[in-house]
């Protein structure tokens, strides 16, 4: 599914992707060359948010929340974009900056395997059944 960002989304997302925080760029590095062949995306826009990373065959957003995360307002405002997210079929996974910089291989695995099954359950859910072997040959077919 393609999540398309808003006339505001995109020229700031444009603009996060030159300013990486160390535990994004870690992440970014270490997400691009996977071995499992998928494609992520860092400060994707989507709707009115722009997402850390997105890995578009999975529907998966990757989000690294700093400080500022855990006060104010932001922990509404996030449950808020989450469930947006989750209503255009999107999972969030969220992690800590700091735990991005102490474990990021952990981090990492744990990405690309859910990854990688939401890919085969989205991929599996898309193919058409296959015909019952029980069913009646189509109309017309013979005369």
């Amino acid at each position: 599914m393609r999540l398309g960002g808003s006339n505001h989304s995109r020229p700031t997302a444009k603009r996060l992707r030159e300013k990486m925080t160390p535990p994004e760029i870690a992440l970014w590095l270490a997400l691009r060359k996977n071995d499992a062949g998928l494609r992520f995306r860092k400060q994707h826009p989507a709707g009115a948010y722009i997402l850390d990373f997105y890995c578009a065959p999975a529907m998966l957003a990757i989000e690294v929340d700093g400080q500022a995360h855990a006060f104010g307002d932001r922990p509404e405002r996030d449950a808020t974009r989450d469930a947006w997210l989750k209503a255009q079929g999107v999972r969030v996974l969220r992690y800590t900056a700091a735990d991005v910089l102490r474990h990021t291989d952990s981090a990492v695995r744990q990405i690309l395997a859910i990854a990688i099954d939401r890919r085969a359950k989205l991929q599996a859910a898309r193919r058409p059944p296959p015909p019952s072997p029980s069913a009646p040959p189509p109309p017309g077919g013979e005369g």
